[in-house]
């Protein structure tokens, strides 16, 4: 059996072993830390390491020591002050703590081991257990993907290449043929030579140079040789591509104020980079909607100041039209996104209702409705309401009412089914 160290050093000459080990091992307090820096955060710096504080008490290691009584002798190396007998003075102060801190009257507490974590690990901690749900492999399309898989043995090859079992059978078997015809004329010449005892003629020389002959023959039969030599062929075999499209669907009317469109644009930027951290075939289709809807790219959607009245079957119809247009049912996974404050124009939330329940979500594998509101829902989250209730395991709706909800509510709605997501 073999076993391989890796050595090599992280940051500051740390093992990087070391420090995966350390990281799994206190991966709970991690994870609290890095829920709690993303609800203090500005969106856009997510993308940055974090310092995590762990209590004294949780990093302790167990250790033997000696248990009272007995006799006990110690030798301390590089004593020139003590003798055995003496007796150390004890010292000043009643053992108090080397701290510069003043006295307190209350409480207790205890330091805390901090530690930096990088970027990379953070932003790993930040969408650990998160997938896009009911993901599938669409049939093979242009992009494909490839895989490396074995396609039989050939006499040819590069050394990397070499299976050395079947290379060892083949030798072992040449060297049976070669030599099976030569081991039975010894073996014969041995039994002969045996039965003849001491006797010394001509027929008796003349076998033992035969003897002698077939041992050099068998001798200078190769261990292996060439064309024993097999090699492993391999062959790229294409396999489905699980392609993924993401409608974002914002609304932006006038009933959204500032600080509401904050929320939404946080909570897609956070949709954002967990998609383009955790899949590489994924679109994103940015869509703004008020009384109309339009397809924007990513800066416009983010940063465009566009307000108006609030028609939100208007993003729902473009959003059908692109998927008839561009994303086949046969090669896409279908995703939605939609965030609002809730106001709508009385007679659509209907609309909406029927769309969703008729024509997208037969489509999609998931839709999620988040409604940023701190005051009471509205109509569009009655009729939303009928939708999760009809369509549970695709459709999906939180409320969030603040900045610190936001990670929280995101979690829950893309939790990977393994991890009990809602």
């Amino acid at each position: 059996m073999s076993y391989i160290i890796d050595r090599r050093l992280n940051s500051k000459d740390k093992s990087a072993v070391n420090r995966q080990r350390f990281l799994k091992r206190y991966k709970k307090h991690i994870k609290r830390a890095v829920s709690d820096a993303v609800s203090k955060r500005s969106i856009t710096d997510m993308e940055r390491g974090e310092n995590i504080g762990i209590p004294q008490k949780d990093i302790d290691e167990p250790s033997f020591g000696h248990g009272q009584g007995g006799n006990r002798s110690r030798v301390l190396p590089g004593n020139k002050e003590f003798n055995t007998g003496d007796k150390i003075k004890r010292p000043e102060g009643g053992g108090g703590g080397s701290g510069g801190g003043d006295a307190s009257d209350s409480g207790e507490g205890m330091d805390e081991f901090v530690f930096q974590i990088t970027q990379e690990e953070f932003l790993e901690f930040m969408f650990e257990d998160l997938e896009l749900p009911n993901l599938v492999k669409r049939q093979l399309t242009a992009t494909e993907t490839y895989k490396i898989v074995k396609a039989g043995i050939s006499e040819e090859g590069t050394p990397n290449q070499l299976n050395v079992v079947r290379s060892m059978r083949s030798a072992y078997a040449r060297r049976i043929a070669m030599g099976a015809k030569k081991k039975r004329r010894r073996n014969e010449i041995l039994a002969e030579l045996e039965a003849r005892g001491d006797h010394s003629d001509d027929l008796d020389k003349s076998l033992r140079e035969e003897l002698a002959l077939l041992e050099r023959k068998l001798a200078n039969i190769p261990f292996i040789d060439d064309f024993d030599l097999k090699f492993n062929v391999n062959k790229k075999e294409p396999q489905p591509c699980s392609k993924a499209v993401m409608f974002c669907l914002m609304d932006v009317s006038g009933s959204m104020d500032q600080r509401t469109k904050d929320i939404a644009k946080r909570f897609f930027i956070l949709l954002y980079m967990f998609l383009q951290r955790n899949y590489e075939k994924t679109e994103v289709v940015f869509i703004r909607h008020h009384s109309t809807a339009k397809e924007v790219d990513e800066e416009e959607f983010f940063y465009s100041r566009e307000t108006g009245g609030t028609v939100v079957s208007s993003a729902l119809r473009l959003m059908n039209e692109i998927i008839e247009e561009r994303y086949p049912l046969s090669e896409w996974n279908l995703y939605g996104a939609q965030a609002s404050d809730g106001d709508n124009w009385t007679n659509d939330s209907p609309v909406c209702h029927k769309m969703l329940s008729t024509q997208l979500l037969p489509l999609l594998q998931y839709y999620c409705y988040i409604e940023i509101t701190d005051r009471g829902h509205q109509e569009l989250w009655q009729y939303y309401e009928k939708l999760a209730e009809e369509h549970s395991d695709a459709f999906a709706m939180r409320s969030i009412e603040d900045y610190a909800d936001i990670y929280p509510i995101f979690r829950e709605l893309f939790q990977s089914d393994k991890s009990g997501r809602a």
